[in-house]
């Protein structure tokens, strides 16, 4: 039981809360260490609670983890699969003792990160190896790479804007936002997390047929406004585009691959009442989810650490990330506690 010398798979994101009581102790954690009051957490509070105190992540993670199962036993990989979460439960220390306690020795480990910075890929690892060093012979688990070029991750998505783009009756010349998560400043500046979106966004839009103008930019950012952030916002360059005349736009969320509550909310709810209050029509794709393509892309993952395939095919000029990144790739920033 297996696949190559690996005897256990982990679905690795960021988790969140399941009802109302775990709104709070669940931001609580995101931000633990970061001297952020709970006045401030309060009003993050409020956007969960326009969708019943739940954040959509926990499901669809367990939508995804039952599609990499599926897709696993059709490839003859009899594999157990498990998931874990940086910041709610099932929280990865957790599995990683459950995996220990059912004798696991070695787990290829999937994060729902695309794209490379501390808090998308090195804070992940940073989060497994703390996981480990609190269960004696814990198993290893090696890190898939992060897929921001990968054919089927990007060729997803420009299916998805060429479906959505069709399905509104849109022109290939109207404008395209590519989203992403905003960073701090400190943090962008050790990664490359710009350049990835940048040329990822360019590849999208040539696959999908797209004519017009197109960008990138950010959405949910979080902290104090002393600390800069990436810009441009999606709300200040949405009201921009209605200032110039442009009534239509398409908001393609290309840097997350679930519509979780910061795509549901900074984009369904706040970006889209910006749009219709300026008098514009915004039609925002869907993220990549449990599509099959995107599905088999992530067993495809699985199968290069197994070392059961020998291409590691990307797009673009920055060839594929490796496995296990240098020393001092994506460093932490410095946090201000204020």
């Amino acid at each position: 039981m297996g696949i190559g010398r690996f005897d256990s798979l982990l679905l690795l994101s960021f988790g969140g809360p399941e009802g109302p009581d775990e709104v709070m102790p669940f931001l609580r954690n995101v931000t633990k260490g970061r001297g952020v009051p709970d006045e401030r957490l309060a009003v993050v509070a409020e956007q969960y609670a326009l969708f019943g105190g739940k954040s959509p992540i926990n499901d669809l993670n367990r939508d995804l983890l039952r599609s990499l199962e599926e897709e696993l036993a059709e490839r003859g990989h009899d594999v157990p699969a498990f998931w874990g979460n940086r910041n709610w439960h099932p929280l990865v220390s957790d599995v990683v003792e459950t995996l220990q306690t059912q004798g696991h020795k070695s787990t290829i480990c999937l994060v729902t990160s695309a794209f490379s910075s501390y808090s998308g890929c090195r804070q992940y690892r940073e989060d497994l190896e703390r996981a480990r060093s609190q269960v004696r012979d814990a198993p290893e688990i090696h890190k898939a790479r992060v897929f921001w070029n990968h054919p089927d991750f990007l060729g997803t998505a420009a299916e998805l804007l060429a479906d959505s783009r069709d399905a509104a009756n849109l022109s290939k010349q109207t404008p395209v936002l590519h989203t992403a998560h905003s960073l701090p400043i400190s943090m962008a500046a050790t990664s490359d997390y710009e350049h990835q979106l940048k040329e990822a966004a360019q590849i999208v839009h040539d696959l999908a047929g797209m004519e017009g103008t197109h960008e990138v930019v950010f959405q949910s950012r979080s902290g104090p406004p002393s600390v800069p952030w990436l810009e441009p916002n999606i709300d200040t360059r949405l009201q921009q585009l209605a200032e110039d005349g442009i009534s239509e736009v398409l908001v393609h969320p290309l840097g997350f691959v679930a519509d979780h509550m910061e795509v549901l909310f900074d984009l369904d709810v706040q970006a889209s009442g910006i749009a219709e209050q300026a008098g514009m029509t915004m039609v925002r794709t869907p993220t990549v989810g449990t599509h099959p393509r995107f599905v088999a892309m992530m067993v495809d993952l699985v199968e290069e650490v197994a070392g059961l395939r020998d291409d590691r095919p990307a797009l673009g000029d920055a060839g594929p990330r490796p496995d296990v990144c240098s020393l001092n790739c994506c460093p932490a920033p410095s946090r201000p506690n204020n």
